[in-house]
């Protein structure tokens, strides 16, 4: 018996793989002083600043996928900048998809991340700042160890939110095989070609993976302490 999976598949799997842990790490990293500011802020612009975040929860991908392209396009303000720095245009480019994944997925980083941060409650905070601990001690001997499994959970479903996009990446990134053609891409091109059994390969592996990412949530969420 043959292995179902050809070259361009596995091919997809670790582009897909690739996109998610990149795009994860780099929503940490933009997402947790954007969370924190959220949850400490009580600047008008804050439902405003929540409000943009959550866009993509509401918003069509294909519509995020439009403006993203244009906007990173030659004649975009993202593509004109990018072009004056000898970059090129991002839109049809892995570094294009990562950009669109960055944004498609900043909720489901950002909003667990913030009911954590506002979750630890001031006293934490004026306990340190009475020990004369600096804003950044404070941050990270403080706040992280208590924020922790909000970072678990942040970190999840960036994850496995960006494994399973398909309108956004379809739409910036285009169809290249080995370049921007990613799972979700993969099983639709193997439908349009009646290729139901490679299909279902990738399909269910799909299934499995999500199934395994709410198993892992739920178990996380009841071994956290004081979970009732």
């Amino acid at each position: 018996m043959s292995f179902p999976l050809d070259r361009t598949d596995l091919a997809a799997i670790w582009l897909t793989l690739e996109l998610a842990t990149l795009t994860t790490l780099l929503l940490l990293v933009v997402g947790t002083p954007i969370a924190w500011w959220l949850a400490r802020t009580r600047s008008r612009l804050k439902g405003l600043v929540a409000a943009v975040v959550a866009l993509p929860l509401v918003l069509p991908p294909t519509v995020i996928g439009f403006y993203l392209l244009v906007s990173m396009g030659p004649h975009g303000f993202i593509g004109q900048f990018t072009q004056s720095l000898g970059l090129g245009t991002l839109p049809f480019t892995f570094a294009g998809l990562v950009v669109g994944s960055v944004i498609y997925s900043m909720p489901f980083v950002v909003q667990p991340l913030q009911n954590a941060f506002t979750a630890i409650g001031e006293r934490p905070l004026e306990v340190a700042a009475t020990l004369r601990a600096s804003p950044w001690d404070t941050f990270f001997s403080v706040v992280l160890p208590l924020a922790k499994p909000g970072f678990v959970t942040a970190s999840i479903l960036g994850f496995a939110h960006t494994v399973g996009e398909f309108g956004v990446v379809l739409m910036i990134g285009g169809n290249i095989p080995e370049k921007t053609r990613v799972v979700s891409v993969q099983i639709f091109d193997h439908v349009e070609a009646m290729e139901y059994a490679q299909a279902h390969w990738l399909a269910g592996g799909m299934l499995l993976f999500s199934f395994l990412i709410l198993l892992a949530l739920n178990t996380s969420r009841r071994l956290k302490p004081g979970w009732t």
